[in-house]
């Protein structure tokens, strides 16, 4: 590990927004990165080596930080998602419903196995992709909504899932580790919202906002760092400390400058690291060299599409809000991140469940399009 590796990294990074920017935002960054850790990395030239111990550490943080984030942009507060939520949450459990059948279809394939790990990446939702997708575009209608509080019942729902569906045997330590962490979050939770009534905290606060102290951020960051401790400590999974500190964030309301602040150092560095360094883990050889992988990796995206299509189809909601809540980033970053080391997964189907993340957010982009024309048709009607 040197200080030219993370500059190599800090490159494979860049070729995210511009790809996007050629692609004229049509194509997610996370595309880019992961293109260029697969072209450096086991799949291409070999450039980057993953299994480096200090790479892989720094891999954890931005998988952490990663976590974090989708955990900062679930849209608890967002206006009128409460309203949707009974919607949004009944068309999640029947995505889960039937997610069940769908993973034990496809662990059928060629020997693929983990009916459990497929169920759950079928019924994961990604409010990382659809909220900003749906924002740029508009749209805030009553279906729009519903898909937010969908995904966000099923983000939640998913991480839970994640650490239990690919170590079953730890299951009561998993359960007993999330519980810990769950609590603490609570506890912090109360802690600071009883801390920002004070006089004094606020301007504390807002000394640090004018001299640049980044005072919220360092907090965030604190507390990031500590659930992570306590997760190697009590068996708990990384994902529950990330996934948890954002939904604590998301729960308060940081200011937007925490946003921006954990955009800088999360999404300008070690997020894109992770994604590098994931993609240089893949094995594409191995999934275009097997036929059954790549059946594996169509069948993912085709039924991940159509559980969601025919949930939407029950609760009477339009076809294009089940092509949005197909979304997938997340949860696919986690189970591959956890499942490689826990040889739960194998680098060619790691690439297969990506490769069907990565396509489940085109069928997503292709949704808010449709539902953007729905909505303007409804306008122009007389």
């Amino acid at each position: 590990m040197s200080f030219g590796t993370l500059a190599l990294i800090g490159l494979c990074g860049f070729a995210g927004p511009l790809l996007s920017a050629a692609g004229h935002g049509a194509v997610p960054v996370v595309v880019g990165e992961l293109l260029a850790g697969i072209l450096l990395g086991r799949t291409g030239i070999h450039a980057i080596d993953p299994s480096n111990p200090t790479l892989n550490f720094l891999s954890e943080i931005g998988f952490a930080m990663l976590m974090f984030a989708v955990g900062m942009s679930v849209p608890l507060r967002e206006h009128g998602i409460r309203e949707s939520l009974g919607t949004g949450a009944t068309t999640a459990v029947i995505v889960a419903a039937i997610a069940v059948g769908a993973g034990l279809l496809v662990s059928k394939i060629g020997g693929a196995g983990h009916p459990a790990v497929y169920a759950v990446l079928i019924a994961s939702g990604s409010a990382a992709v659809v909220l900003p997708i749906l924002q740029e575009r508009g749209l805030a209608g009553p279906a729009a909504l519903a898909v937010m509080a969908q995904v966000t019942v099923a983000d939640i729902g998913a991480m839970v899932a994640v650490p239990l569906v690919l170590a079953p045997a730890r299951t009561d330590r998993i359960v007993v580790g999330s519980a810990i962490v769950a609590v603490c979050v609570i506890a912090m939770l109360v802690a600071a919202r009883r801390l920002r009534r004070h006089t004094e905290v606020h301007t504390f606060r807002q000394l640090g906002k004018r001299r640049g102290w980044a005072v919220d951020l360092r907090l965030a960051l604190i507390v990031l760092f500590g659930l992570a401790w306590l997760t190697e400590r009590s068996g708990a999974s990384l994902l529950i400390a990330g996934f948890g500190a954002g939904l604590m964030v998301a729960s308060i309301g940081g200011p937007k400058r925490l946003s921006n602040e954990v955009l800088g150092i999360a999404g300008g560095f070690f997020i894109p690291l992770f994604f590098v360094v994931l993609g240089a883990r893949l094995d594409l050889r191995g999934l275009f060299s097997d036929p059954a992988l790549i059946e594996l990796a169509g069948a993912l995206a085709a039924l991940n599409v159509v559980v969601h299509l025919l949930a939407a189809r029950i609760v009477r909601q339009p076809r294009a809000a089940g092509l949005v809540a197909s979304a997938q980033l997340g949860v696919p970053a986690a189970l591959v991140a956890l499942g490689l080391p826990e040889h739960v997964l194998t680098p060619p189907q790691a690439a297969a469940i990506v490769v069907a993340a990565l396509l489940s957010i085109v069928a997503c982009a292709v949704g808010a399009v449709r539902l953007e024309r729905t909505r303007e048709q409804g306008v122009q009607a007389p």
